[in-house]
């Protein structure tokens, strides 16, 4: 081997030595699942945003996240208001019944939308009874009931029974879901 090919090898080996330990420290490290942050500037009053129209109620979804459980209210049409808060009791719309809703705290969800059409006819399918829980929650962190109460005059009626009273948020995603997440604490 010439010497001039033997001081370019030692340079190039000499380079790799230092440049690999460099990228190595800089280069993009994954993040355990279990150091997730699940810091949430929510709260725990109430939040609402006043009618404006009312597209039927189609659905009532869950689901679960690494933070929180979510509830999704499916509409027909645009997201025309909604209120949701911590209370001790839900009552339903119309009638005054209280009703049943497992849980160490309740969040009264109550939707600006009709669970029927212009003609009566039920958006929601099957079709839920007063005090029906309308989700199955098993294997949920945080929520522990979600049961229907009524629609009267237009607005929709839920009991969200969750574990305690934890933060949460409302958002309307697509412009036609109402989406409520609890955390599964405070952070």
């Amino acid at each position: 081997m010439s010497r001039t090919l033997r001081r370019l090898l030692t340079v190039v080996l000499a380079l790799t030595a230092v440049a690999l330990p460099v990228v190595a420290a800089t280069a993009p490290r994954a993040v355990p699942a279990a150091t997730t942050s699940c810091a949430t500037p929510w709260g725990s009053t109430s939040e609402w945003v006043e009618p404006l129209g009312a597209a039927p109620l189609t659905a009532v979804r869950t689901g679960r996240h690494d933070c929180f459980d979510r509830v999704v209210f499916d509409l027909a049409g645009p997201a025309a208001g909604y209120r949701v808060e911590y209370v001790d009791q839900v009552f339903q719309d119309g009638s005054g019944a209280v009703l049943t809703v497992p849980g160490g705290a309740r969040l009264l969800v109550n939707v600006n939308h009709p669970a029927y059409d212009d003609a009566g006819n039920p958006t929601v399918v099957p079709v839920p009874a007063a005090g029906q829980e309308v989700a199955d929650l098993s294997g949920y962190r945080t929520l522990r009931s979600v049961v229907y109460g009524s629609s009267f005059e237009g607005a929709t009626t839920f009991g969200v029974g969750v574990r305690a009273r934890l933060p949460f948020r409302v958002s309307v995603v697509e412009g036609s879901r109402v989406v409520v997440d609890v955390a599964h604490r405070w952070s």
